[in-house]
């Protein structure tokens, strides 16, 4: 089997050559093997992320698409931006600050994104600790390489990615409501606007996904997620107020024939038990191990394993990045053994990769997979 078919036999209930595997380097390791500042790929796009991903897929041969979701500031479906112009307020050796300004009304974002040299950009930065003045008085215009938008963009990677995985699109909706200590304390103080919120994202999402389904090409699935649901939102609050719209979302997608994808970091048991028996998800991941999580893969697969894909799940400091090879290995094969049988499995890390993961300890996830992970 290709990539791909590997993938699609996975996700469609069937079973596969060998179990998919399909580590989370979505970042730091494409950008790193530029040998570029991070900067240049994430504010210049010089490579953009998406093909720095691409030539790191090529690199290792592992069944990829899942972590493939950088498409660029146009809404894929309808073509819109939001109009707003991303300027440069700061810079240093090591860092550039920047701050989004709407030419059509002359208003700033309040929050910058800080991009770095050696690390993926952190948002919601407060200007004040670089001392720029608000609204800024000096900025510089952001270089970007050019490249197509919006859904040719997105039919440009597609055609890259190939027979080597499978590509997805958003459907629209998201685990996450609250996100920070300031949502929750807004959801108390008044939580009718968030409830609107919901609703509209739900709505808006099922509009989405129905022009998804027009397109000539489609994604092979759509993702539905949200890094840390049950961090700042208690497994009551999901219930009641997430739970709802992801029932209509993964069932419209299903009845339409596209596989839906959630990613939720963090503490998910919970959110398994309520996705796998009250929606129609395909796929769940990245399955976290205390302690960043609480997921076992056994008993996880033991109880699910026929109703949904499971996707993860090795420890990505202790097993990928401090562990050796026959750790790596080791640990493959657990998770193997654990998930494995009938299919519906797909061999993943707990979350992503850090930069200094070394390449043989990737390499030995994915060579194990391919060989003790036959069927």
């Amino acid at each position: 089997m290709t990539n791909r078919q590997r993938l699609l036999t996975v996700l469609n209930g069937g079973i596969p050559d060998s179990v998919p595997v399909s580590p989370d380097f979505s970042n730091m390791i494409p950008c790193k093997m530029t040998g570029k500042p991070f900067w240049d790929i994430y504010l210049h796009k010089d490579p953009p992320l998406w093909k720095a991903y691409l030539d790191a897929m090529r690199f290792f041969g592992n069944d990829a698409g899942f972590e493939l979701y950088d498409y660029g500031p146009v809404d894929v479906v309808d073509g819109t931006s939001s109009g707003t112009e991303e300027r440069i307020v700061h810079r240093d050796a090591e860092r550039i600050l920047t701050q989004a300004f709407d030419p059509r009304t002359g208003e700033w974002s309040r929050l910058g994104i800080l991009y770095s040299s050696a690390n993926p950009p952190v948002e919601r930065v407060d200007p004040d600790r670089f001392g720029v003045p608000q609204p800024p008085r000096e900025w510089e215009n952001v270089n970007t390489k050019p490249q197509a938008k919006g859904y040719d963009l997105w039919c440009v990677i597609k055609k890259e990615v190939g027979e080597s995985g499978i590509l997805g699109m958003s459907s629209g909706f998201g685990t996450v409501v609250l996100g920070s200590e300031r949502d929750v304390y807004s959801w108390y103080d008044d939580p009718k606007p968030w409830i609107e919120k919901i609703e509209r994202m739900t709505f808006d999402a099922l509009k989405r996904i129905d022009a998804i389904a027009r397109l000539p090409v489609k994604p092979d699935f759509l993702t539905c997620g949200g890094s840390g649901t049950l961090i700042f939102q208690t497994p009551d609050f999901v219930r009641d107020h997430v739970l709802p719209g992801l029932k209509k979302v993964t069932r419209r997608a299903k009845e339409l024939g596209i596989p839906t994808h959630v990613h939720s970091c963090g503490p998910e048991r919970k959110l398994i038990d309520m996705v796998v028996d009250e929606t129609d998800l395909t796929v769940i991941d990245p399955l976290e191990v205390p302690p960043m999580g609480d997921c076992n893969l056994s008993e996880i697969k033991k109880k699910y394993g026929d109703r949904i894909v499971l996707k993860g799940n090795l420890h990505t400091t202790e097993v990928m990045l401090l562990g050796s090879v026959e750790d790596v290995i080791r640990k493959s094969r657990e998770a193997i053994d654990a998930a494995k049988p009938g299919g519906r499995f797909i061999l993943s890390t707990g979350d992503q990769c850090g930069r200094e993961t070394p390449f043989e300890n990737i390499r030995a996830m994915i060579e194990t997979a391919r060989t003790y992970g036959r069927y």
